[in-house]
């Protein structure tokens, strides 16, 4: 494939722009990406990468995607945005009325904002100000360990990832933390949250289900988290999935909560949502929460909002995704991969420094044994990440945790090609 020189991206870049999560004295320059098809993307100097993390977990039907792109044109041409307060949009009305078909049967009301970060933001501002509405004094928030829930500043405090976070202290949400309810953590978990959620103290218990992300695709059982959610209930505790990295396909259901019995009373929606291309999120409610704020009183509203809520042309980026994820290809693209990942699991976990494989729909995951504690971007993780990029895979691991989430439209001759870099980089560094 020709692609198109532009050498000088990096140089140009270091003008004025400044990264996220880097340390801009000591890290290496940021590789120019000129373009982006399937799952591979090429650099300015015309160097191929897989895409095996699908973009920071975004875009799970491929780079350029064409049904997505002529979705978007097409809305651009008829309406590119329009404000949402005191209006409304037939791609909004319609996307909504898509959602609620396979959104667990709990959720009924969705409030649209603009990344992961502030669809939590949104979903601990309404827990906590639902309980001031009913003149309830809740103020503290239930989190797991570990935890990662965004940037901004209630998501930030419900991440326990503390390096993160370690500048903000004392202006944060007080969240207290719970064990994750891993195996052989189980009973510990469900004890500590039966103890801090009877003393009424607190609005909500915010998780990742089954999967934390950013902790490095730690996972755990379903059953662990319906005990969990359960508790919450009987004490009035709000429960919220953050789905921003599960949601869409990734753990082989729809959403992770679908593997749940006991349903949550919000959900935090983003990332895939929009097939990877414009910046939208959607946190939806139970009929419960929103009647929480329907009141005669003005002063009891969601008083809550940006400039491009519920975007139009996000939206239909939205409902071009959501037709792309039900279609009989997707899904089985979703069994061939979960499959593919099951096979190399086997294979590498009969290395005697790999550790706790794991695997649940396309997200695949394993450890690497050292010699004392890893940190999360140290200098084993960096040797890792820059051997994957000389060899053309774009994969981000987490201290000694290498995971592997691809887009479903991956080849298995590229995801092949993934195992194989990711096998040399085990005999080559380790």
């Amino acid at each position: 494939m020709s692609i198109k020189n532009t050498k000088g991206l990096t140089e140009r870049d270091s003008k004025h722009l400044w990264h996220p999560y880097t340390q801009h004295k000591t890290a290496a320059k940021p590789i120019g990406i000129v373009k982006g098809e399937g799952a591979l993307l090429w650099d300015e100097n015309g160097k191929e990468y897989i895409d095996a993390i699908a973009s920071w977990w975004v875009n799970p039907y491929g780079h350029s995607n064409k049904h997505v792109a002529d979705a978007i044109y097409k809305q651009l041409t008829s309406l590119e945005h329009v404000l949402f307060g005191g209006f409304t949009h037939e791609p909004a009305v319609v996307l909504s009325e898509k959602l609620v078909e396979i959104l667990p049967s709990s959720q009924k009301k969705m409030f649209f904002s603009d990344n992961g970060s502030t669809a939590v933001e949104v979903a601990i501002k309404v827990a906590l100000q639902y309980y001031f509405n009913k003149g309830e004094k809740r103020t503290k928030i239930l989190a797991f360990e570990e935890a990662f829930h965004g940037d901004t500043f209630a998501a930030m405090a419900a991440s326990g990832i503390s390096f993160f976070t370690e500048a903000f202290k004392g202006s944060l949400v007080e969240v207290v933390r719970v064990p994750v309810p891993v195996k052989g953590e189980e009973e510990k978990s469900l004890a500590t949250i039966k103890k801090l959620a009877a003393t009424g103290e607190y609005a909500a218990f915010i998780f990742e289900p089954l999967v934390q992300g950013a902790a490095g695709m730690v996972m755990y059982e379903p059953q662990a988290l319906d005990n969990l959610i359960k508790v919450c209930k009987e004490y009035g505790v709000f429960t919220i999935a953050d789905e921003v990295m599960t949601g869409f396909g990734k753990t082989g259901k729809i959403f992770a909560c679908d593997y749940l019995t006991v349903e949550p009373d919000m959900m935090c929606l983003s990332k895939a949502l929009t097939a990877g291309t414009i910046p939208m999120a959607i946190t939806t409610f139970t009929e419960e929460l929103f009647e929480g704020f329907y009141d005669d009183d003005i002063n009891k509203a969601l008083f809550h909002g940006h400039t491009f809520t519920a975007n139009p042309t996000g939206c239909a980026a939205a409902l071009a995704g959501l037709e792309l994820l039900l279609t009989d290809e997707m899904k089985a693209n979703l069994t061939r991969i979960n499959a593919s990942h099951l096979d190399f699991i086997a294979e590498i976990e009969k290395h005697p420094r790999v550790i706790n494989a794991r695997v649940l729909g396309v997200i695949m995951a394993f450890e690497i044994e050292r010699d004392g504690n890893e940190s999360y971007y140290g200098d084993f993780r960096n040797k890792l990440y820059n051997f994957f990029i000389e060899n053309g895979v774009i994969l981000r691991p987490v201290g000694n945790i290498i995971y592997i989430l691809p887009p479903y439209i991956i080849s298995n001759e590229l995801l092949t090609k993934v195992y194989d870099v990711v096998k040399q980089a085990i005999d080559e560094i380790v």
